[in-house]
Formats: structure tokens, sequence, C-alpha cells
């Protein structure tokens, strides 16, 4: 005991002093490594470690030895805060490794007292099996040099003396790995477990009555590298094992894909990956550990159950997690289950937690590790995704108050995070079967616990590795021990036996296979059966965060797809939420208010263009009437009358059609409109045309302008505008024709506490290149209107008798052309308001048509009621006796305006025929002068009277008509009295330079 005291003085104070002395430094002082070994030291050169004394805190060292020597002891310190190095009472050592032979002995069993590999210190125990005896020592220990002290001891089966009364079982060897530590010490609860279930079974008589199983295990640390050694071991030296059980996803992985090399069956008891589910890759791997996939099949009833057809998913992006979720969104598809949304992370979820309150996530499976959880609802609970409108589900292998465990690797307390995960719910793959029943092993599963527990020397459960998966292996062994009595009995019909297995023979390993299978019995751990992958299907236990607490809500039998429901889920709300916010389609209809004021105003329209179609057809023979061209007065009207109509289908939407008839309407509205159009405006286009035409150019349209007006004509030009629109139309309908439309709007909340959103639609009447041909439409329509304009403009002074009204038709087309230009692209602008649009537009249509009936058809009422003027040309005609257009009052009124331009310019005339008579006499006196004395006698003497100095006697007799002008614009008379001064013009020309000269020409 002193000895040992002062062993533990010279090792462990001068570790204390020396943190004792780096505890003020902020790090921790370079060691020495163990005898024949050293040190590798991260990202430090060797010039660096020279120059180095104290290493920063959280800085790692490892160990390594020279030669074969291997690390007893901790292999990697870290460097602490409080200036030590971690373990440092745990003494390392670089040892030599004796033979692993001598760990295994056949017919008969090795206990190590030493855990770890067989290096300097350890010390093996031998005993032998019922029926044999052991020769050479029970136990050897492994020396400095790496070699045991003493040889392997041999077990050899005791018989008499004539060696007839002993009968032996055959022995099948099971090559095992059991992590006993490393990164999951699972082997610690496993390797008793399954040395429980080899007992059993090598007692029952009715379980291979001729074979003994025994098994031969190696600690794998759960580490691929040193599972592949001990692989080697086991391949390589006797006996040959006829399965292979290793336990750990990563050894599980290199031993699986190896064993097809040498045809045995892969048995594993303690591997969760989804990656082992691969046939392909893995052909005769088997697992007692349900795959991690396990949980989705649970997660996509639960689903079902609550009839969530949108999902959204977070992983940490680890291969297990990666695997789980692509198994996931297979299952899901095949079940109608949309994944909206998938987020990944490696170590802060911040971003990934805002991408899914962004997209507006709800139903949220979240793939991570528990220190990752942690920070994935401090970042839940920032960015408020919880409560009644969210469902989280986790798995269920944290610890119960994983949440409460302060992290310091977040901001969030723990009130915040248990605020955060309520509600949530998890899966767990049942391990320990819940019923009480006796399965193969006839025992129940709280039975196998308290045998465990007693095989275990009472140690805690919760501090024992794989304590959780020790059912697992218990059933792992009875799998393989019924699959190989199975076998036992189809070998025989071929002749062959289990003891003839060796690793080149695929026919035995092929009815293992087919044994196994095809398994399917009670363990303790639930009933146990294999998927087409080799995976164990096992029963998921549901359990819900209820008030801090996990509650069991029920469980789900994966083979047999029945699902337990306990029924007492809880929810924030009143129920489970809603996968996705309910978008309710709410479909925008026309004001019905609007729609029946502005159909009576189109009703009254068109009861007033059948009363002016009423109108003009019964006094088509007055004289009045036939002036204006009632037949294209009729087409105006008729036009007008189906313009109003298009009123009603414009207005015609979802509300009263169902959405099939809806193009039909579609079609109403654009034949009526465009037709309406073609023969109301086409009608006054003509006329206003022909007017143009015909008295714009006074020279060259004189003779037209006496010529007959050819009605055909004026119709010819409405029939070719109109035929060019039927056509346009067809070819638009047969090409493109009109279809419906949806357009959607921004969604709208509704008032109140609701998770919904209103999305608004609107229907449309559009076909695929519909703005192709409205741009040709309205092009041709607005070079007519802006035509029209321009025509009407240009005859507004004109008067023609024979279309009486084209100063009318041309106000017409002023305010038609106006409401057309600004109506077209104000509806365009407002076509996503339904309301504003049709009233534009309806209200435009109006308006044009009831200033056109105005215009033309009231004015002609006026007029023939007030005047009277109701008889026909025929009966005009026999009222006065004569055939001709004389009574005509606009003719009488032409015939009295040009009368009294004559008359002005007659006066106009005579006084310059009296001024040239006056100069005239006075000419004739000077050539008649003498001698000077009578020349003035004749001077002083007045010109004698005339009849020709009378004005009025210039004049033609009554009746008679004027003669024309020449070329002074003097009268008849003028010119019949100037001839009779012809003689005498040569008189005149020699006094040019007299003062009277200018007299002629004023």
């Amino acid at each position: 005991m002193a000895f040992l005291s002062l062993i533990f003085m010279l090792c462990v104070l001068p570790s204390l002093t020396v943190a004792a002395h780096n505890s003020t430094t902020g790090g921790c002082a370079i060691i020495r490594p163990p005898r024949d070994g050293g040190i590798r030291y991260r990202g430090l050169t060797q010039e660096q470690i020279r120059s180095v004394q104290i290493l920063p805190v959280d800085y790692e060292i490892e160990y390594i030895c020279r030669g074969n020597r291997v690390i007893v002891g901790p292999k990697v310190r870290k460097c602490l805060p409080n200036g030590t190095w971690t373990d440092i009472t745990l003494r390392s050592r670089c040892l030599l490794q004796c033979p692993r032979v001598w760990t295994s002995l056949e017919n008969g069993y090795v206990v190590s007292w030493t855990p770890g590999l067989p290096a300097e210190g350890t010390v093996l125990q031998y005993s032998c099996q019922v029926g044999f005896r052991m020769v050479g020592r029970n136990s050897t220990v492994c020396t400095k040099l790496g070699k045991w002290d003493s040889p392997k001891p041999v077990c050899h089966s005791v018989t008499s003396d004539d060696d007839r009364h002993y009968s032996g079982k055959k022995k099948l060897y099971i090559g095992a790995l059991f992590p006993m530590s490393g990164g999951w010490p699972g082997g610690q609860a496993c390797l008793p477990s399954a040395q429980m279930a080899l007992e059993l079974v090598n007692k029952r008589t009715d379980i291979l009555p001729d074979y003994e199983l025994e098994m031969i295990y190696y600690d794998s640390k759960c580490d691929p590298g040193e599972a592949t050694k001990l692989l080697y071991d086991l391949l390589y030296t006797e006996p040959i094992k006829i399965v292979l059980m290793p336990g750990c996803s990563s050894v599980s992985t290199l031993v699986a894909e190896a064993a097809r090399m040498w045809n045995l069956i892969v048995l594993s008891y303690g591997s969760s990956s989804p990656a082992l589910s691969n046939r392909q890759r893995f052909p005769t791997f088997f697992r007692t550990h349900p795959s991690a996939t396990l949980h989705n099949p649970t997660r996509v009833q639960l689903f079902q159950k609550w009839k969530w057809t949108k999902i959204a998913t977070i992983q940490q992006t680890t291969e297990v997690f990666t695997s789980t979720l692509d198994d996931l969104e297979q299952r899901v598809k095949e079940a109608g289950i949309e994944i909206s949304v998938r987020q990944s992370f490696l170590t802060d979820p911040a971003v990934a937690v805002k991408n899914l309150k962004r997209q507006d996530a709800r139903i949220i499976v979240g793939l991570f590790y528990e220190t990752e959880a942690r920070k994935v609802f401090c970042e839940v609970f920032k960015e408020k995704l919880y409560g009644k409108k969210y469902v989280w589900f986790l798995i269920g292998w944290y610890a119960d108050n994983w949440f409460k465990i302060k992290d310091p690797s977040i901001d969030c307390s723990v009130e915040n995070m248990t605020e955060a995960v309520e509600g949530h719910v998890t899966t767990e793959i049942v391990m320990l079967n819940p019923e009480t029943v006796r399965g193969a092993s006839n025992l129940t599963s709280q039975e196998f616990l308290a045998q465990l527990m007693s095989r275990l020397g009472g140690k805690n459960p919760e501090e024992t590795g794989g304590f959780q998966e020790a059912p697992l292996a218990y059933d792992a062994v009875w799998a393989l021990a019924l699959a190989l009595n199975k076998t036992v009995g189809a070998l025989k019909a071929k002749g062959r036996r289990l003891e003839d297995f060796n690793y080149n023979n695929q026919d035995i390993t092929a009815e293992i296979y087919r044994a196994l299978n095809t398994s399917s019995f009670e363990g303790v751990s639930g009933h146990v059966v294999f998927d087409a992958q080799g995976s164990r299907m096992a029963w998921t236990l549901i359990e819900q965060l209820q008030g801090g607490s996990y509650k069991k809500i029920g469980y789900y039998d994966s083979t047999k797809g029945n699902l337990s429901w306990y029924g007492n889920d809880k929810w924030i709300g009143p129920g489970p939420p809603a996968d996705q916010t309910v978008v309710i389609e709410e479909f925008r209809f026309l004001s019905q208010k609007l729609f029946a004021s502005v159909s009576v105003f189109a009703g009254l329209g068109i009861l007033l263009g059948i009363v002016c179609l009423t109108f003009n057809i019964y006094n088509s023979k007055v004289r009045y009437i036939q002036n204006s061209q009632p037949y294209l007065n009729n087409m105006t009207a008729v036009g007008c009358m189906m313009a109003l109509a298009a009123v009603f289908p414009l207005g015609i939407d979802g509300l009263h059609v169902h959405k099939s008839q809806f193009p039909v309407v579609c079609q109403f509205r654009l034949w009526l409109l465009g037709l309406g159009f073609s023969l109301a405006y086409g009608s006054m286009f003509t006329k206003i045309w022909w007017v143009h035409t015909v008295f714009t150019k006074k020279d060259e349209k004189k003779e037209k302008r006496k010529q007959h007006l050819e009605p055909w004509k004026l119709y010819a030009t409405v029939g070719v505008l109109l035929a060019v629109d039927v056509l346009s139309l067809m070819i638009w309908q047969i090409v493109d024709p009109l279809h419906i439309t949806v357009e959607k709007f921004t969604k709208e909340a509704p008032k109140g506490d609701l998770d919904v959103l209103i999305q608004p639609l609107l229907e449309h009447c559009s076909s695929k290149k519909m703005n192709t041909w409205l741009g040709v439409v309205y092009g041709y329509k607005g070079l007519l209107l802006l035509l029209g304009i321009f025509l009407a403009y240009e005859t507004k002074s004109v008067s023609t008798e024979k279309i009486n009204d084209h100063r009318a038709v041309g106000m017409a087309i002023y305010n038609v052309a106006v409401l057309c230009m600004i109506t077209a692209p104000v509806t365009m602008i407002l076509s996503s308001q339904q309301d504003a649009s049709f009233a534009f537009a309806s209200l435009a249509i109006v308006f044009s048509v009831y200033i056109t009936l105005v215009v033309l058809f009231i004015p002609k009422m006026r007029r023939l009621i007030t005047r009277g003027e109701w008889q026909s040309e025929q009966q005009d005609t026999m009222k006065t006796g004569s055939s001709t257009n004389n009574n005509d009052e606009e003719k009488s009124r032409q015939l009295e305006r040009e009368n009294r331009e004559l008359q002005k310019i007659i006066q106009e005339k005579e006084v310059r025929v009296s001024e040239l008579r006056n100069q005239l006499a006075e000419r004739q006196a000077l050539r008649s002068r003498r001698p000077p004395s009578s020349q003035n006698q004749n001077h002083s003497t007045p010109p004698p009277p005339s009849s020709q100095n009378d004005p009025k006697s210039l004049l033609p007799p009554p009746g008679y008509p004027i003669p024309p002008s020449d070329n002074h614009s003097l009268p008849p008379s003028f010119s019949n009295s100037s001839s009779l001064y012809q003689a005498d013009s040569k008189i005149s020309r020699n006094h040019c330079h007299n003062s009277r000269l200018q007299l002629l020409y004023k």
C-alpha cells in the first residue's frame, strides 16, 4: 500500500504542480511522451515545437508509438482551461501487442481481465465447455516482450475408454465484433446479452439438436480501421466462421461489403445507418437493429392521419440524416405528399430556419443530433416558428430534458426553449417489447431485463453502453439460431450439412440467406421480421411533448401497417394545424347594381333605336327623309342597337354562366361590338366620304354634283367595311379562338385571427396572341376614326340636298371617335378592375349610341312634327300640279339668296354704266366742235335726254333670263349700249392722257 502511494505521488504531484503553474498562463506546458513513443503536435512544425513551451487551451496532442507497439491508455489529450491535460491521471504507454490467437479457445471460453488490446499486463482466463477438458494452463499473461508467458491450452472432449458412450455436438462458429469502447461502446451490454442467448439456444433440444453455437469475438472500438485488422484475424485463423455479427454502422459497412468475397452472411445487432439498406452493395446483410429510415413510415402514417399533404424538412448535413431524408422523400411522394421546403445546415441553423419561416413551412421534420437541436430551437424561438400553426417532428433518442440543458452555444433561456419545443412530436424505435408476451426464447421482455441486470453485476444501465440495444443483440442470436435450424432440413434434402460450410460454398450461404429472409418470430424486442433490404421491421413509439414532458400518444407497427392510437394528443390550437395557409379562391364578379343600372340604360337605348328605326322606315318616302339616305340611317340604327346589345354579354361573368359556357359569351361580346361598330360607324363614314369626294373640289366635281346619286355605291362601301370586319373576326376565331383565362391577384388576409388567405381571381376573355389581334383591330378602327374626323372637318361648310344631314353625321363622328379613342386604352389599363372597366366601356358605348341616335334622328322628327311635312314626293306633286322640285323650301331659299346677290351686282353695274355713258356723251361733244364759238355753245348746251340714260331700260323684260356677263362682269344692257359706239372707239385712244380717263377704271 505504501508502495502504491509513493507511485501515485511521483506520477500525480508533478502534473499538479505543472497545472498550478500553467493556470495563470492561459495554457498547458508541453509534457513528455511515453517511453518508446512520441507526440504528434497538430499544426506545428519541428522548429515551432522547439520554441513553444506553453500550448493554448483546447489544443490536442496525440501519442504515437514506435514499431509494432500500441498505445495502452489515453491516445489523445486536450489542454483544459485550468492548465491541465485531459485524463492526466491515466498513464499512456507504448507496449508490444501479444498474438490475438490466444484470445479465443476452441470448445472453450476466454475472459480478459484487462479491457482493450492484448498488450503487456493483459491476463487471459481459459475454461472449457461441458464435455471437454483442458490441457494446459488455464491462464496466461502478456509479457513486455509481446509474448504470452505460457502456451495456449487446448480443450479435448471427454471420452470413456472405448469412446462409445459419448456423442458430442458439432460446433458452428460465429465471428463477432463488439465495440467495447469508442464512439459507441454498445458491446458493454450487447455482448452479455448475446452470450445469454447462446447459452439458452445451446440448451434447447428443439433448436439445432446436433449442433452447438460458439462465438469468437473481438473489440472493434467502433473503428473501421481496427475492425479491418480484426476481420482479417477472424477470416484467416481457424476455425471457419459460418456467420459474422458486427456492431456499429461504420464497422458493419466495412464487414458487410467484404463478406460477399467469403460467401458469409452478416447479421448486425447495432447498425442504424440507412446506407446499409442497399442490396446491391451489401447482398448478404441483415440487421435486427432497425434502420433510421424506419421512422419514415410512421411519419407518413401520421401525415395521412392528420390530412397533411405538404411538409418541410431541415437536416444536419451528415450521411445518416441525408439517407433518411432521401428515403422520406420517396415515401411521401408515393403517398401524394409534397416536400415543399428542404433546408440543411452544417453547424449554424439560423439561415435555414429563416428560410423555413419565409417559405411558410408549417409541418417540419427535423433531423439532427441533440446538440444541434438546441441551436435549431433557439432560432425557432427567435423567428416565432412555433405555436398553434406549426408542428415539429423530431427523433426520439434525445434525453427527456434535452431542451432544459444549459448550452453555452445558444443565447436562449430555458423558458424560451420550453416555449419553443412545446407540442412537438417524436418517433422512436421500440427496442423492448411493450407487451407481456413470451416469444421464441420463452422469456418476456421484463424477465430478459432482469437476467441482463443480474449478468451485468448491478451496473447502472444508463452508464452501460448499448443497454437499449441489448434486446436487439439477444434477438439477433435467436434469429440466427432459428434460421440455421430451418436450414438443416433444406440442406439434408440436398445431401449437404452445415458443418460442410466453407468460404467457397455458395449453396449453404444461399440457404441461410433464404431462411433469414423469411424469419418471423416474437422476440424480447418485439416481432422480428426483415424487409427486402434485410432491415428489421419494428414498432415505432410516438410521443408528444405536453406541458414540458413526453406523453405516449401511440404505436405504429410497420410490419402490419397498424397504428395503435391512444387519442391523448394535445394541441395549442383547436386541433392539428393546417399544413399550409389555407388559400380560399374567391372570384371577383361584377357589381350587380352597376350591371343592372347600365343594362337599364342599354335597354332604353335599344328602345330608342327601335323608335328611330321605325320612324325612318315609316317616313322613308318623305322627301326630307329621302334626301338623308334613309337606308344608311337604318344601318346606323341597327348598328347602334347591336352595340348596345353587347353591353349585356359584357357584364355577364362566372356569376351568371358556367365556366364552360364563358367562351360563348366572349364570342358574343366580340361579334356584337365588331359588327355593331361596322354598321353604325360605317354608314356614317360612307356619307361623309361621299360628300367629301363630290363637293370639296369645285372645278373637278361640277359634273358629279349634277349627276344622280346612286345608293348602291353607298351600300357597297358599307358592305366592304362590314366584310373586312367579318373576315378579320373569322380569321381570329379560327386561328386563335377566345377562351377563358383567370388572373390572380395578391393574396389578402381576412379580418380576424384566421389562418387563411383570400386569393382573388378574375375571369377574362383572352387568346394566345390577344395583344396582336387587338393591335390589328384597334389600328384598323383607329385609322377609320381619324379619317372620319378629318372628312367631317373638311365638309363642315358643304351644303347639298342629296345628303341633307351630313353635318349631323359629322357631329356624331366626332363624338364616337373621341369616346372610342379614350375608352380603348383606358379599358386595357383598367382590365384588372372589373367594375371600373365595365362601367367605362359600357357607358362609353351607351353615350356614343345615344348621341348618335339623338343627333341623326331627333332633328328629323322635330322638323316633320313642327312643320307638318309628312307628305311624300308623289302627294306634293299632285297638290302643286308640277313634277319639279320648285316648291322645295331649301331650293327656294337657295334661289332667293342667289337672286339677292345678283340684284346687288346689277345695281353696281348700273351705276358703272351711268358713269360710262356720261363720259361717252362728253366725248361726243368734243368731236362735234368746229369753231371755238360753236364749240363753246355746244359745250354749254346740256345733252338731250335719251331713253338709254335710264338704267331700267337696260334690263330684259320680266320672265326672261339675264344673259351671262362678260369678262368685265358688266350687265347685258351695258354690253349692248357699248356696241353702239364701237365705231368711234378709235377716237378715244387719242385722248388716253385726258384727265377723265381714270374714271373708266374705277
